[in-house]
């Protein structure tokens, strides 16, 4: 099957046609399944593997999943693709396996890098698996999720492929990564090692005197392996620091548009190289030298990208210091490989080993001193396109080999279950008729988090596609998104969202952002599409990134907030009978229906929040207020009516069918009395809050950042302060970053 122009066509209006050539989106593009633009086949697909939802005969439930979950980030699918930010598919699993039946139908509509399709195909019970609908803004997003899980149909054929053209690129290369042994043979003659890496440093300009230095030589004790904030200028003396120079800078001439550019000074200081199985490092000399000059003067002779970056909140760093297109970002015997390999390579499965290494394999990748050597270790900074001061050169023809080793120790377990990919915004899933998905896992952005279209900018100009970000739901400085316009837009989401899941069905929302704005638009979002929150969890993806080990800020874990979708009867009741004392009273009963009843962490029952009064009137409230109906009570009577209609039992409520199991589940388990059972509503009961956590353990902020949210239902006429600031003000700080 071939997408044609005509089916570009039918979905050309859709909100998040990416920025293509038609030719470029159908050569990407694997129709049915995956397509490039938003997708003309997903309503075949869902008539297909769907069910229709008939509620007269509809006898499904769950529970929230009301435990804590965590699990190992660093497996081999997982961890085989260097995208932002992913959740480990073992998770995803256990989630849908929980909420949904073999051969249901999942969606996640920020599908990122596919981990929602793994762990559809992965969750297999009585030998079947789940179906998957995955759908981002990013083109290259999109790309590799289709990819990835389809790992188990061409991984042996593309593999195969794949080593024989890196076997011609590499004949065709080589002269590029050789260096000259600083002893000679034992007749005289020349050595010729192979390249590992060349460490390359900034050339600053001094404040005060005005002249150039290595970076390199100034600043770094190279024995000690560490990097001085303080120097002094090998010039004239002065105390200074990195932020006090300037870059020294340089003229190019563009090869591909003679247009003269003037790009931050780096020169090499250091080469690692092998001679056999021997490592060894040097300072460049004249060969090294002269090599590097002899590459710069070829031309490539091959396609490679040569985009200019788009102005925005993270490609300013590197355009400050000249690096405006994307092939700036390569040393030029890496860009030729990647180039070559490119060329040689003939489908789009081939060419995704190129995405493995095209975006970290840049001047991006830092330099770090580990266990004794410059060099062990290092990366680039997730998030960002941040170029330091000390960059190591990899060589890509390494890098790609050892790609392709990940990839052939993939696999996947997989069953049957089939992953429809579409390229779109969120905020308009047109294509997905109403009630069709049987559960929903999103983990969506959160505010000014990450910035996907600019971080993703390298990757899609090697796949010619780019991300249309009008409908991108993020806060921008450079896109002129407020927190109101992402308010806006992560609503059109939720509301899509809502549309598309079937009645009574669940829906998870990861959240990982540490401000209580974000926050607050992420719970109103969610109530005001309509769902309704019935549990908030800790996730733990286990291995802590170095931002979130050095930065005190950071966020440690995320968020798992379930919510659900009332079902079709209650919600026409409602509306029709809205703001009356008795369709209060049959929201609490459908609420309480859908609340953890007993659930147990370290052998004792856990309070419940959802059950007790003072939420379970919130959400009463909440839910009016959103559908834009008179409150029919106040407080004290809702309290009042609560005892009179509901069976209580350590401060919450349950209905008739329900009370029996707690009791005897309680009859076995202590309660877990030390929770504080306290709403976060404000500043001085947040001040309390903080108070009686810390009284007998001191907490660091990553710990404490969690707990807070999930007890934060903060009342929109206050003013709130960030809960680092209400640490810092009012706690002191040990020398481990614990507040006490």
């Amino acid at each position: 099957m071939k997408l044609t122009k005509a089916d570009i066509d039918k979905v050309r209006h859709i909100e998040g046609f990416p920025i293509a050539k038609d030719e470029d989106i159908i050569a990407l593009s694997r129709p049915p399944y995956y397509t490039a633009c938003p997708n003309p086949f997903i309503r075949d697909f869902i008539q297909e593997h769907g069910t229709p939802y008939d509620e007269a005969t509809d006898d499904y439930h769950r529970e929230p999943l009301s435990i804590d979950l965590a699990d190992d980030k660093y497996d081999k699918v997982y961890h085989f693709h260097p995208y932002h930010t992913k959740v480990p598919y073992g998770i995803i699993s256990r989630l849908i396996k929980h909420y949904t039946n073999p051969d249901a139908l999942i969606m996640d509509s920020f599908c990122g890098s596919g981990m929602t399709g793994v762990a559809a195909k992965t969750a297999i019970s009585n030998g079947k698996g789940r179906h998957s609908i995955l759908i981002d803004l990013s083109p290259f997003s999109t790309f590799i999720s289709d990819v990835i899980c389809q790992f188990d149909d061409f991984k042996m054929e593309t593999i195969m492929s794949i080593r024989s053209s890196l076997a011609l690129v590499e004949k065709e290369s080589e002269w590029m990564f050789s260096t000259r042994h600083y002893e000679t043979g034992l007749h005289g003659e020349a050595v010729i090692g192979i390249i590992n890496f060349v460490i390359w440093s900034d050339v600053l300009i001094c404040p005060s005197c005005s002249k150039e230095f290595i970076f390199w030589d100034t600043a770094v004790e190279k024995k000690a392996g560490k990097v001085r904030s303080v120097f002094s200028c090998p010039h004239c003396g002065t105390s200074t620091n990195k932020r006090e120079c300037s870059h020294a800078m340089i003229t190019q001439k563009r090869s591909t548009s003679q247009n003269v550019v003037s790009i931050s000074k780096q020169v090499p200081v250091l080469i690692n190289y092998s001679i056999g199985k021997s490592r060894y490092e040097k300072e460049p000399d004249d060969y090294d030298l002269k090599l590097l000059d002899a590459i710069e003067k070829e031309e490539i002779p091959y396609w490679y990208p040569t985009d200019e970056l788009p102005d925005g909140d993270k490609t300013s760093e590197p355009k400050n210091l000249g690096l405006r297109y994307v092939d700036q970002f390569y040393f030029k015997r890496n860009l030729w490989v990647l180039a070559s390999l490119y060329d040689k390579l003939a489908s789009p499965y081939e060419r995704f080993i190129i995405t493995k290494v095209a975006f970290r394999i840049t001047k991006r990748y830092g330099l770090t001193y580990q266990n004794g050597s410059w060099g062990a270790g290092g990366g680039p900074t997730n998030g960002t396109l941040y170029i330091p001061s000390l960059i190591k050169e990899l060589s890509i023809i390494k890098q790609i080999g050892e790609a392709l080793k990940d990839f052939e120790k993939i696999e996947l377990n997989a069953s049957s279950g089939r992953s429809m990919v579409s390229t779109q915004s969120a905020t308009d899933l047109r294509q997905l008729p109403d009630n069709s998905i049987d559960y929903i896992f999103i983990d969506p952005p959160f505010g000014g988090n990450l910035c996907y279209s600019e971080l993703n900018f390298i990757w899609e100009s090697w796949l010619k596609i780019f991300t249309n970000n009008k409908r991108e739901a993020i806060m921008n400085i450079t896109q002129t998104k407020t927190i109101d316009d992402y308010h806006l837009l992560i609503s059109l989401c939720f509301g899509e969202l809502y549309r598309t899941l079937k009645p009574n069905r669940w829906m998870t929302v990861i959240f990982h952002n540490s401000s209580n704005a974000v926050w607050n638009v992420i719970q109103d979002s969610i109530l005001h599409a309509g769902f309704l929150v019935a549990d908030v969890r800790i996730m733990d993806k286990g291995k802590m990134s170095f931002t979130q080990i050095t930065s005190v800020g950071s966020v440690k874990s995320d968020l798992i907030i379930s919510v659900y979708k009332p079902k079709v009867e209650f919600v026409k009741k409602f509306r029709n009978e809205a703001g009356s004392i008795e369709m209060a009273w049959e929201f609490v009963h459908q609420h309480l229906g859908n609340v953890p009843i007993a659930p147990d962490t370290n052998s004792k029952i856990e309070i419940v929040a959802e059950r007790q009064d003072y939420l379970l009137f919130d959400r009463m409230v909440a839910y009016h207020i959103n559908n834009g109906f008179p409150i029919p009570m106040d407080a004290h009577t809702f309290y009042e009516g609560l005892r009179q209609r509901f069976l209580e039992r350590d401060s919450m409520f349950f209905l008739p069918d329900q009370v029996t199991a707690y009791d005897e589940k309680r009859m076995h388990m202590d309660l877990d009395t030390t929770q504080f059972s306290f709403v976060v509503t404000d500043e001085k009961n947040a001040i309390q809050w903080l108070n009686y956590i810390l009284k007998d353990k001191p907490q660091t902020y990553q710990d404490i950042q969690p707990q807070y949210l999930q007890e934060l239902h903060q009342d929109k006429r206050e003013q709130m302060p960030e809960l680092l600031d209400m640490l810092r003000d009012n706690f002191l700080q040990d020398e481990q970053g614990r507040f006490y």
